[in-house]
């Protein structure tokens, strides 16, 4: 089982950078780091001038970065606090920490639990939809693999988008190595003839923050739109919780504009808590909570590892999954050769995000549609989980 507190020690040992929030909302954030929207930059640098000491404006992100003084004696989320105008009160201002984000989200770091090798799994088949469907995923890259390795969308792959491995084979995986390589995995069993756009985002070890993940919205959107494709869903099995529990507002304005053209799909975290795990809580995102292993009546029940909540919107299967990885690499002595045995939300996900996929290439429907009609014709509904989504269609 995952040791929280040893990865926790290992990020805040291996990331100087980052500062653990303590507290009853318990957060990780950026050292020094403050991000807002570009529209309220020089109202925040003006209030915050005393203890800025560099600032970036990323005009093709509308968002702005400052960078606090080291050693001016202030913390970021207090100064937050302050420049929204104090503690409770409505913000005036979009500024915010820059938040730690974290495969299957969870403060704490990775995925439930470690990767197991298993079976050679059969290659996803099935006939052609009416549609192509794209599918986006901003995780921790691809690796080749014999479901794929030979597609159009992995051979338009980029080095910048293959998983950056521990070469030593020696030592084990990094805690979210080959993360990205089973989403994909999952999605394709569902829906075969998918589409696939990977942007990494998510180093080995899961570890990213919110400015890069909207560097890798930015940039997947762009690739997109080079090739005049569009994402229809984009997977996102990442996250954080934030200091306050609330909302980043970067964060919040990137996922409504996009939320515009595409379904966004992410998983709730594994902590479970029913703590809103961002993006997942936000209005504009299908959140999506996991299921354990169904008993012999076929019923499920949320994995106890999976966050639930008035936030949850959907529950699919998300322990035990079995899917592509990588094929090579060691982990608690286990040799893996291309096929593992994995749980937590971050592969709850990828299947209702697989679902959606498959109803829009079968149906020629928009990825709206799709999902709205998942969810509604869910035979079963859990509160705090919302609509379960199974194979056996329950």
């Amino acid at each position: 089982m995952t040791d929280h507190a040893a990865r926790m020690a290992r990020i805040l040992e291996t990331h100087p950078d980052v500062v653990h929030v303590g507290g009853t909302t318990e957060a990780l954030i950026k050292r020094d780091e403050l991000l807002m929207l570009g529209a309220h930059a020089d109202a925040v640098h003006e209030q915050a001038r005393q203890w800025v000491d560099t600032r970036e404006d990323f005009a093709e992100l509308g968002v702005t970065r400052l960078r606090l003084r080291s050693g001016a004696g202030v913390d970021a989320a207090d100064l937050t606090h302050t420049l929204r105008g104090g503690a409770g009160a409505h913000r005036r201002t979009s500024v915010t920490p820059n938040h730690v984000m974290q495969g299957s989200p969870d403060w704490s770091g990775g995925p439930f639990d470690d990767p197991t090798p298993t079976d050679d799994l059969a290659a996803p088949v099935g006939e052609d939809g009416t549609r192509r469907v794209t599918v986006g995923i901003l995780d921790t890259g691809i690796d080749p693999h014999p479901w794929f390795a030979e597609t159009g969308w992995y051979q338009a792959c980029t080095a910048a988008d293959h998983e950056a491995l521990n070469p030593a084979a020696e030592h084990d995986m990094e805690s979210d190595s080959g993360h990205g390589t089973f989403i994909a995995g999952v999605i394709l069993q569902h829906a075969p003839g998918t589409y696939l756009r990977v942007e990494r985002v998510l180093g080995a070890d899961g570890v990213t923050d919110e400015l890069e993940v909207l560097r890798g919205l930015a940039r997947i959107h762009a690739r997109a739109a080079a090739d005049a494709d569009r994402l229809d869903v984009l997977n996102l099995s990442l996250g954080c919780f934030t200091f306050d529990d609330r909302p980043s507002p970067v964060l919040a304005d990137a996922f409504a504009r996009i939320a515009r053209h595409s379904v966004v799909v992410a998983a709730a975290g594994n902590h479970s808590s029913d703590r809103p795990y961002w993006p997942a809580a936000l209005k504009d995102v299908v959140a999506v909570a996991a299921l354990g292993e169904a008993d012999a009546a076929g019923d499920y029940e949320r994995a106890g590892f999976s966050n639930y909540g008035w936030w949850v919107d959907a529950a699919a299967p998300g322990e035990k999954i079995a899917s592509s990885f990588l094929t090579h690499g060691w982990e608690n002595g286990d040799e893996f050769h291309g096929y593992a045995k994995w749980s937590g939300t971050s592969f709850a996900a990828p299947f209702v995000a697989g679902k959606i996929a498959a109803l829009m290439s079968a149906k020629d429907m928009t990825a709206r549609d799709a999902i709205n009609e998942l969810l509604a014709s869910a035979g079963t509904r859990i509160p705090d989980l919302g609509a379960v989504v199974s194979s056996a269609g329950r």
